[in-house]
């Protein structure tokens, strides 16, 4: 039982049991004083009714008749007392009573007789200081009889709420249920299953919510097989080649002119393996959130100056023609100058191995409404619409131009995304005016003084 109401099932039946056995309470506990005095005043009335019919008979019939009368009315529990020259026929009324009825006064009052409450009406008879009063006792047993209602009430109260508890609870858990075998399965690795979407509007929300999940775990999924196949080719190339040079050395295939250049070329690679290796452990600290960062306020005309002056002697007569526009006044921003020249440094990698000799590929600066903005914009043959909407994506243009340009990782504009985002700012992927792709990072603004 207690398994039972731990339940939403459980405690909705509970609930509901619950307000009607409330509900039936407060109700008796207002009806009950509205039914007393209801019956009260319907006796009151019924008495003053009778009280006026006994004065007509009273004086209009034979003696005879009036003890008819009067035994009736007793027979009924109605008590009758005469008053004559102000004087009652038998005692127990109360003096203010016989009094106003002796002066020609009607009464209808409350008072005790005999010990006993009752309700009184009093008539004037045609004579001098003469009447007719009837007694009766106040209604009782109203109130045993409404409570004896309510237990009835209560119970049926009571069975109804456990019924009504028990039909609503079943229509409330089943899309829960429902939901939860789904999560279920969704843990599993089924990403294939999907909710009906039917009403209350709370249960379509929340089969809305784990279809969208389903459909995002699916992609996501996808995007990271994709992923970690393109990076195991990045992985294996490079080692490949270490391979090739390292036995090629231990067989003795290479010369001593040759070994000079096996061995440049093993340290080119094992630098690209280094890069690769360094880019998908930041990744992975970024997406855990625990990688460090020094905001400081930082001049970004000078970090861009200083970028410039290092890239400008890495593109070769025979690569881009590189430029960098910074502005006479210092730009001063928030953030970590080291994680933005990074930043910096990878866009300007992406851009010196897809753009042709002789196209431009400028690194700007500039002040910007909402911060510091830094472009890196190019002659290369740029992105297409369909290709900005995934461009920070991990692995997306990777594996879209593998077999078509150099690519790198896959890895650098998803950094550089996170990066920026960690640091306050944002960066956009867009169409440069030199004909090919434009990033543009934006930082705020410092608040230092």
């Amino acid at each position: 039982m207690r398994r039972f109401f731990a339940t939403l099932a459980g405690r909705t039946v509970l609930v509901t049991a619950a307000t009607a056995v409330v509900s039936v309470i407060i109700t008796a506990m207002v009806a009950l004083p509205i039914a007393v005095r209801s019956a009260n005043s319907a006796a009151r009335a019924d008495l003053a009714e009778k009280a006026a019919v006994a004065v007509e008979l009273l004086t209009s019939e034979r003696a005879v008749v009036r003890e008819r009368i009067v035994q009736r009315l007793r027979d009924d529990g109605i008590d009758l007392y005469l008053v004559r020259r102000g004087v009652v026929d038998r005692p127990g009324l109360p003096e203010r009573v016989v009094t106003q009825v002796a002066s020609g006064t009607v009464v209808d009052t409350r008072g005790i007789v005999d010990g006993e409450a009752v309700l009184i009406a009093g008539r004037p008879l045609r004579g001098v200081d003469s009447g007719v009063v009837l007694t009766r006792g106040v209604v009782s047993g109203t109130a045993a009889r409404v409570l004896g209602g309510v237990w009835v009430a209560l119970l049926a109260g009571l069975l109804g709420g456990v019924g009504a508890g028990a039909l609503l609870a079943h229509f409330i858990a089943r899309p829960l249920r429902q939901a939860a075998v789904a999560a279920g399965r969704l843990s599993a690795g089924d990403r294939s299953v999907r909710l009906a979407v039917r009403p209350p509007a709370e249960a379509a929300e929340l089969a809305v919510a784990l279809n969208r999940l389903g459909a995002a775990l699916q992609i996501s999924e996808g995007r990271e097989r994709e992923f970690l196949l393109s990076v195991s080719h990045e992985l294996r190339t490079p080692l490949a080649t270490i391979r090739g040079y390292a036995e090629a050395l231990a067989d003795g295939v290479v010369t001593d002119d040759g070994a000079v250049k096996a061995g440049a070329t093993m340290v080119a690679e094992a630098d690209r393996l280094d890069r690769l290796i360094s880019d998908l452990l930041v990744l992975s600290r970024l997406e855990a959130a625990d990688l460090p960062v020094d905001v400081v306020a930082v001049d970004l005309a000078e970090l861009v100056r200083s970028a410039g002056e290092a890239w400008v002697s890495r593109c070769t007569p025979d690569g881009p023609r590189f430029s960098v526009e910074v502005p006479d006044r210092p730009i001063v921003v928030d953030t970590d100058p080291g994680r933005i020249r990074q930043v910096l440094d990878g866009l300007c990698e992406n851009a010196l191995r897809v753009v042709p000799a002789g196209a431009p590929l400028v690194l700007a600066v500039r002040a910007g409404e909402r911060g510091g903005v830094v472009e890196v914009r190019d002659g290369g043959p740029g992105l297409t619409d369909e290709d900005l909407a995934v461009a920070f994506q991990r692995g997306a243009l990777q594996q879209r131009y593998r077999h078509v340009r150099k690519t790198g990782s896959g890895l650098g504009l998803a950094l550089a995304a996170r990066l920026v985002a960690r640091l306050g700012g944002t960066i956009e992927a867009g169409h440069a005016p030199e004909g090919g792709a434009q990033f543009v990072v934006t930082l705020p603004y410092t608040t230092r003084t």
